[in-house]
């Protein structure tokens, strides 16, 4: 395990959001891609998009969110991939962090900006592109988002040893270097 993330539930946690924005090759084990009645993972969603049976936690509510909502896991690993950059993402990077193609990355970029969450900014290193970062809304909501999955994290780690936990954190973190 890195020496930049000692505590095994973060790195565990970040390990998960690296690996949650990758696609199998072929759109998944059940050949479908991202969009229409089933998700983006294939699986099939009902109403606003999201999986029966998953509630909504209570960051994603608000009046940030058409509905009170969110939105899918596009978002929230949009949201999270501008939290965890060390500077502001291009939306090709951006598309890249989050496991979705540019056009689909703009809508998303687009969406965050009518609703507050993200602002588009001149690169300093080239005037011809934007950078996309996190409003004081949209790092409010990521926080709110980071701390319930840090919290569930911990829990879940408890029947764990300190040993096992910082092994699972090492073969994961291993694991989203290596996913294609």
């Amino acid at each position: 395990m890195s020496t930049e993330n000692p505590d095994p539930a973060e790195a565990i946690a970040h390990a998960l959001s690296r690996l949650r924005g990758r696609r199998m090759p072929g759109g998944g084990p059940h050949g479908h891609g991202h969009g229409g009645p089933h998700g983006e993972r294939g699986e099939h969603v009902h109403g606003h998009g999201h999986r029966p049976g998953f509630g909504m936690p209570p960051w994603a509510g608000g009046p940030a969110a058409p509905g009170g909502r969110l939105g899918g896991p596009a978002w929230i690993r949009m949201l999270d991939a501008l939290a965890t950059a060390s500077e502001p993402l291009s939306v090709s990077a951006l598309g890249e962090a989050i496991g979705v193609d540019q056009p689909r990355a703009s809508r998303l970029v687009q969406q965050g900006v009518q609703r507050g969450l993200v602002q588009r900014e001149a690169d300093p290193d080239d005037a011809r592109r934007t950078r996309i970062a996190l409003t004081e809304d949209g790092r409010r909501i990521a926080r709110g988002m980071r701390g319930e999955r840090r919290q569930a994290l911990s829990k879940a780690l408890e029947s764990f040893t300190d040993d096992e936990a910082r092994e699972l954190a090492r073969l994961l973190g291993k694991l989203a270097d290596n996913w294609g």
